[in-house]
């Protein structure tokens, strides 16, 4: 969304020592934990744009959109990038205060998992680029280097980059 990555800084934690499995054949089987369970970070991207990345299994709920891009003309709130479906609403600087639904100007609506495939099956050259080995390398890059940051507490910089690939169009 706000293309490659330059730098990372991270920080990690480990909650409990043990979990209890939530679902599939071992649910209720209890575990040691042998990894960060809570990572954040701020990532830096090519274009000086900042990011502050949150991932847990520690929290219960939350009520935080997935996705909040704060920019200088307001707030952009995204869906589950999961779901591949949801409103994306924006709260202007200058304008009506609260929440705007904006209307669909790239992706799939009505959508839902599986559609990524979809849309790499149908691959062209621009596509492909969405679901290519330069971003799937890039962004593992950004992960091993916030786990990275986190045990040496320094800023780590990235040796990867990436086009930023073109949206998904509206059909």
């Amino acid at each position: 969304m706000l293309g490659p990555v330059r730098s990372v800084i991270g920080a990690a934690s480990r909650l409990r020592g043990e979990r209890v499995i939530a679902s599939g054949m071992r649910a209720g089987e209890r575990i040691p934990v042998e990894v960060d369970t809570h990572v954040t970070g701020i990532l830096e991207h090519e274009n000086g744009a900042l990011s502050t990345l949150t991932t847990s299994f520690d929290g219960t709920a939350t009520t935080a959109a997935p996705i909040e891009v704060h920019g200088e003309r307001g707030t952009l709130a995204v869906p589950d990038p999961n779901q591949f479906d949801g409103d994306v609403r924006l709260a202007p600087l200058d304008g009506p205060p609260g929440w705007q639904t904006l209307e669909p100007s790239a992706g799939y609506a009505d959508s839902a998992r599986g559609v990524g495939l979809l849309d790499f099956v149908r691959a062209d050259p621009e596509r492909l680029a969405r679901a290519g080995a330069d971003v799937a390398l890039h962004s593992l890059e950004i992960m091993t280097a916030l786990l990275d940051s986190a045990a040496a507490g320094r800023r780590v910089e990235l040796t990867t980059s990436v086009d930023r690939p073109v949206p998904v169009p509206l059909p």
